[in-house]
């Protein structure tokens, strides 16, 4: 039998794993500049923990577990024509859906032992049964940043500026949309359909797949009269800037309590966003309706500017989650980021660095057992300064070994033949440049410094690797200043012999 995976679901090479853990980290850094705190919850939920929380169609797509054991033997024959009622019986546990609502059974279970305002992140694999498609999986990973305990307005700010700042960090342009449910209730109230605000929600949520008119001929099948559809278009075509809209709109919504209250929501958080500075695009859009159920108040939506692509990154405010497990009167707000997507917008956009697929820094070479010897304390010293190190295992030809290290993006190779050892030296081969200098042993370690200095800088500060340069002083050592948190600093200073030395190798910037 071929060696196959189940379709949705992807393996990952060297190559892959490490730009997707490029995208892990420059996430996770920026979480934890705005204060965030890491937790994780298992794979596995309780069926009861999971259903009714995504409305009917995300029920639909939550990969329930078979029971263990005879698990078809409490089914009785009138469970056999309803799948569902024959599901609940079999499967007691499924694979999480998303990471918002076994955050709030969390927050539940653990509430006393949080401190409130709760900030948490989880970067942690979802399952989805949905049909797989470019850019959909089965399997996919979310980034998730959350608050809970508190109703402050200014949270959906700071969501937004992590968004700004995920995106700068990734080199991605992006617009942010951003909506209110109760924006959304109003409308559905001046419509007259207040009693099927869920399908008026998923109707327009899939607007820019089916077009205004397929969002009007879902609506009729729900049973919407086209008196009732004829209000509802003028709201899907209002045009202007953001704060236009808003002002039409308070308008149109002025008899609907909970519309005006989205308003207010939506101008307050535009207030805000006057005394921030953020590089993406943001923009108030009437038709954002994100399926998820359980959102109550603002809602978030990402999409890149230059990639044919769904969102990237979405969210928003829910008032009631925590309540359906016990805990009423508990707000939160948070946004998630999809991990899949962005390295797919990534690599059509050639974003990666050369620095987030190459693991190894310097590779030794093997001539034979007296070469080896000498080479193994070599690369000890090295790796123990914080260098990755390999020594190639087999005694090759030595351009067999020197396509080896170029198919693994190695930088440097160390060659330690006779005539090096008898000097008590090594031939150091820039595989780049194609230059090669021979150094002394005692100066491995200073080489290996250098080395560490190719790397891509980060802020000593906040870890950021958003940094430019800012010219060198007069050893020729560059100057860099942190784009995230404005820190000034520079490279290692290293004596004017070791400068010249590595100058010639091309290795210092």
């Amino acid at each position: 039998m071929k060696p196959s995976i189940p379709s949705g679901t992807r393996d990952f090479s060297p190559v892959e794993t490490a730009r997707r853990t490029y995208i892990f980290d420059a996430i996770r850094g920026v979480f934890k500049t705005f204060g965030f705190q890491q937790i994780e919850t298992p794979a596995l939920e309780n069926l009861s923990t999971l259903l009714g929380k995504y409305g009917e169609e995300g029920d639909k797509l939550l990969f329930k577990i078979l029971n263990s054991g005879d698990a078809f033997s409490k089914l009785l024959p009138e469970d056999l024509p309803s799948s569902g009622a024959a599901s609940l019986k079999v499967c007691e546990k499924g694979l999480r859906y998303d990471l918002t609502v076994p955050f709030a059974r969390y927050v539940v279970q653990h509430r006393g032992e949080i401190v409130f305002p709760f900030r948490r992140y989880q970067i942690q694999p979802v399952w989805r049964a949905d049909r797989p498609q470019k850019g959909r999986y089965r399997e996919f990973y979310q980034c998730d940043v959350d608050i809970v305990g508190s109703p402050s307005l200014l949270n959906e700010v700071e969501l937004m500026q992590i968004v700004d700042a995920v995106y700068q960090k990734l080199g991605i342009a992006v617009t942010l949309k951003i909506n209110n449910r109760k924006v959304l209730s109003g409308i559905a109230e001046l419509m007259g359909a207040s009693d099927k605000l869920m399908e008026v929600t998923l109707a327009i949520d899939k607007i820019e797949k089916i077009g205004l008119d397929g969002v009007k001929a879902e609506l009729m099948e729900c049973g919407i009269s086209d008196e009732a559809i004829a209000t509802l278009e003028p709201i899907l075509l209002l045009s202007g800037s953001s704060e236009e809209k808003l002002q039409a709109l308070s308008l149109m919504l002025e008899n609907s309590a909970v519309g005006m209250e989205g308003i207010q929501e939506l101008s307050i958080i535009w207030g805000y966003l006057q005394q921030v500075e953020l590089a993406c695009k943001v923009e108030l859009d009437l038709s954002l309706a994100r399926g998820l159920s359980y959102y109550t108040g603002a809602i978030f939506e990402v999409k890149a500017n230059d990639v044919e692509m769904g969102s990237i990154t979405g969210g928003g405010r829910y008032d009631n989650l925590t309540g359906i497990f016990g805990l009423p009167d508990v707000s939160g707000v948070g946004i998630s980021f999809g991990a899949d997507r962005i390295y797919d917008v990534m690599l059509q956009l050639n974003l990666f660095p050369d620095s987030a697929q190459a693991s190894t820094q310097v590779m030794f070479t093997n001539l034979g057992v007296h070469e080896v010897l000498y080479a193994i304390p070599l690369a000890a010293r090295l790796r123990k300064s914080g260098v990755s190190v390999e020594i190639y295992p087999d005694r090759r030809k030595l351009q067999k070994q020197f396509d080896y290290a170029n198919r693994h993006s190695i930088p440097y190779v160390v060659i330690a033949g006779d005539s090096e050892i008898s000097k008590q030296n090594v031939s150091i081969k820039n595989l780049k440049t194609g230059e090669q200098q021979v150094l002394p042993v005692e100066d491995i370690l200073n080489f290996g410094n250098a080395v560490k200095q190719t790397e891509e800088a980060h802020c000593p500060r906040c870890n950021s690797k958003d940094v430019e340069k800012r010219g060198k002083n007069r050893r020729g050592i560059s100057r860099l200043r942190c784009k995230d948190c404005g820190k000034n600093f520079q490279k290692q200073y290293y004596t004017r012999e070791q400068i010249a030395i590595f100058s010639k190798m091309s290795i210092l910037s």
